[in-house]
């Protein structure tokens, strides 16, 4: 996991620091990456953008990934590698506690744009319906993102994603 950038610490937003890189990165992707922008310009969804020190990184507010391999095919630098064995993306959706549904307000909006149907929501009697996260079916495309009218979702590594 990243530490918390600048930007976000002064903006008083350190938990939502993960800097996503784009899908297929490698390990030593900074290392590898020249900063050209190709993969930023291939990019058919405008989801990636320039970041911190002009390193490419997604932006979901902007849309899902589509994994279409555009931004592999044109990177020069072998910092986006397709791996038959490694999956193109380790990050999945989380959703936090201040989601609406958790607080008697009924919104579906991350589940209905879930292509994968990750995100389902099962009816409580007396109650609002709350969203459920299959973590196998979430691909952390990002489609659930930028529809939560109050940023309850965040895409975060694997590693780090558990259920509430």
């Amino acid at each position: 996991m990243h530490s918390p950038s600048r930007r976000a610490f002064l903006r008083g937003n350190p938990a939502k620091t993960v800097i996503l890189r784009p899908p297929w990165a490698v390990a030593n992707f900074l290392e590898r990456c020249s900063r050209c922008s190709r993969c930023i310009t291939a990019c058919p969804e405008h989801i990636l953008q320039t970041g911190d020190f002009n390193f490419p990184q997604v932006n979901f507010q902007q849309g899902a990934c589509t994994f279409c391999q555009a931004c592999v095919q044109a990177c020069p630098d072998n910092a986006l590698i397709l791996q038959e064995k490694i999956s193109a993306w380790t990050y999945r959706a989380l959703i936090h506690q201040h989601c609406l549904a958790f607080h008697g307000v009924e919104c579906r909006s991350c589940g209905e744009f879930c292509d994968s149907r990750a995100i389902v929501f099962r009816l409580r009697v007396g109650g609002v319906a709350q969203p459920q996260l299959n973590l196998d079916l979430c691909t952390g495309c990002g489609a659930c993102y930028a529809p939560c009218p109050i940023n309850a979702i965040e895409i975060r590594p694997l590693s780090t994603v558990s259920l509430p």
